[in-house]
């Protein structure tokens, strides 16, 4: 299995919350954002982001230009 078939298979066949990097809140991420002083307006890329909240969160803190890199399809649509 090459490694775009393991992450299609970890996204099809596990729930949400079964997943090791699940978090509501990415408490780590998001202080490196507020301890750098990330500008609002910055371009940020989550590469790897697949389903995570990360991109929520930074939604609901005012960063807008976000965009999610991954190599599975099926966390993203």
């Amino acid at each position: 299995m090459n490694r775009k078939e393991h992450w299609e298979n970890v996204f099809k066949t596990k729930s949400l919350d079964e997943v090791s990097w699940y978090e509501v809140v990415p408490e780590t991420s998001l202080s490196f954002f507020k301890e750098s002083n990330i500008s609002k307006s910055s371009k940020i890329i989550d590469i790897g982001g697949g389903d995570s909240f990360l991109v929520d969160n930074l939604l609901k803190l005012g960063y807008k230009d976000i965009t999610v890199l991954d190599i599975s399809r099926s966390c993203i649509g």
